[in-house]
């Protein structure tokens, strides 16, 4: 039962990373993952997108000097 949560938990790796990071592309990062993860190369186009892609901006409003 372990293994299957280690298992789903490292397919969908890079979709927990995009996600954490906040990226832009979080949502075509995860549909990438879920359609071609099965194929090493889908998996680490994911991983390598969600590592390498810009966290989403945020901006602070400081009120005052």
């Amino acid at each position: 039962m372990h293994s299957m949560f280690f298992g789903l938990g490292l397919y969908f790796l890079p979709a927990i990373v995009a996600g954490l990071r906040q990226t832009h592309n979080a949502t075509a990062i995860l549909f990438l993952d879920l359609f071609f993860g099965w194929t090493v190369v889908g998996w680490f186009a994911a991983l390598l997108l969600a590592i390498f892609s810009m966290p989403r901006c945020t901006y602070y409003y400081r009120r005052g000097w």
